[in-house]
């Protein structure tokens, strides 16, 4: 739906949002959904994709996103190679500023990076800019070509890509101990 989202990351242990969360919704659930223009708020994946399909999309949820089981089951598949990572929590220093990403869904580098700005709960606005994204043209403008993961950080005036790079440069900007 190339929508730009902000993630605030809540990884096990994270101090920083989790409990936002549980004072917005009531309990401790992830996926938390918000919409700052209309103010629906949702737990739960298949309630969260049919509403991005109604207001953003076509109004109907693509078959692979629209059964919870097979949803379910492709996402676990995804993570079976990396079992656990960006879920826990590793302390970090907040950034002053929220950080930006330039990525797509499908990409194993940029999981890399997502990955670590979650274990590190460190926020981000993500642009989406798959195959096929009207956006692509004003990323490769700005970024100089078409290749993601790409991540801005105004706190360091830093702008780079490669995940091995970017995760390195999140780890020693922002991690402690």
């Amino acid at each position: 739906m190339d929508l730009d989202v902000r993630i605030y990351p809540c990884p096990k242990s994270g101090p920083r949002y989790r409990e936002t969360i549980k004072q917005r919704g009531g309990k401790y659930q992830f996926p938390y959904f918000f919409d700052p223009n209309t103010g629906a708020q949702m737990y739960e994946s298949d309630t969260i994709n049919d509403y991005l399909f109604k207001h953003y999309g076509s109004g109907t949820v693509p078959f692979m996103l629209s059964s919870g089981l097979l949803t379910t089951l492709t996402l676990s598949l995804a993570s079976l190679t990396r079992p656990g990572r960006g879920s826990f929590y590793h302390r970090s220093t907040p950034p002053q500023e929220s950080l930006e990403l330039y990525s797509y869904e499908g990409s194993p580098f940029c999981r890399l990076v997502r990955e670590t700005l979650s274990e590190l709960e460190i926020p981000y606005l993500l642009h989406n800019v798959a195959q096929g994204s009207p956006r692509r043209a004003a990323f490769i403008a700005r970024s100089g070509k078409m290749t993601v993961p790409y991540l801005i950080d105004p706190n360091t005036d830093t702008a780079m890509f490669e995940s091995a790079d970017i995760v390195a440069y999140l780890k020693r900007t922002y991690a402690l101990g």
